[in-house]
């Protein structure tokens, strides 16, 4: 299931963080690429240890953790710190699959459960450069709005298509979620919704309301892996 979640970040901080990042020291994408990864990645990134992508990227897991939609959707147990990767020049990441197992900076390791791609140029700031995932219903092309992030599941291929014009800043990181299983994931995702529609409706304190957020909870204790 792809996940489209508008406005993580509003427009004003999408351009401050661009221009930011568009002097950034970037360097070679291909010196944090796996062996297979290696062969078809042309783009650029910042280090893990670089001062800004750090800063930004605790700034993003902040506003994450206060973001309903994406605590929905993902149901994080842990995050991969977030990079930032740019695409000019042609740029472009081939077809692949993200790495089942990441390994966290304190030497932990994170099961990639879920990828997330959040967008800081705007669509119209370059050509090309289309996110593309394969799924059951066949490939979906993506290319979302500065600030807008989109979560989708990491066992999916999914390519960078070349950016021929312009240039394409994205934070990019993984998410380990609290339920492995990707069905039981979106069915409490589609309850979880489903139970605030209802409860802006009929209000907290109503019974069905209560009985229904008590399955979801339930449904969250069977199948969690805290």
């Amino acid at each position: 299931m792809l996940i489209p979640i508008d406005q993580v970040l509003d427009k004003a901080s999408a351009i401050a963080w661009r221009r930011q990042l568009e002097t950034a020291p970037w360097q070679d994408g291909k010196l944090t690429a796996g062996t297979q990864a290696v062969q078809v990645k042309a783009n650029q990134q910042l280090a893990a240890d670089n001062g800004l992508a750090i800063t930004l990227g605790n700034t993003l897991l902040r506003t994450l953790g206060a973001n309903p939609l994406f605590l929905s959707a993902a149901l994080p147990k842990k995050i991969f710190p977030p990079k930032f990767n740019r695409y000019q020049h042609g740029g472009h990441y081939g077809l692949h699959v993200d790495n089942a197992i990441m390994h966290l900076p304190d030497k932990q390791m994170l099961r990639t459960d879920l990828s997330a791609t959040l967008f800081l140029s705007e669509p119209d700031d370059y050509e090309g450069g289309e996110l593309v995932i394969e799924s059951q219903y066949g490939a979906q092309e993506v290319k979302l709005e500065a600030g807008d992030l989109l979560l989708y599941p990491s066992t999916s291929l999914h390519e960078v298509k070349p950016v021929t014009a312009g240039a394409r800043i994205c934070a990019f990181f993984w998410v380990e979620s609290l339920v492995r299983d990707s069905q039981q994931r979106e069915m409490l995702f589609d309850l979880d919704q489903s139970i605030q529609a209802l409860t802006l409706e009929r209000g907290s304190s109503d019974h069905e309301v209560r009985r229904l957020s008590g399955v979801y909870h339930n449904l969250v204790r069977s199948w969690a892996e805290a």
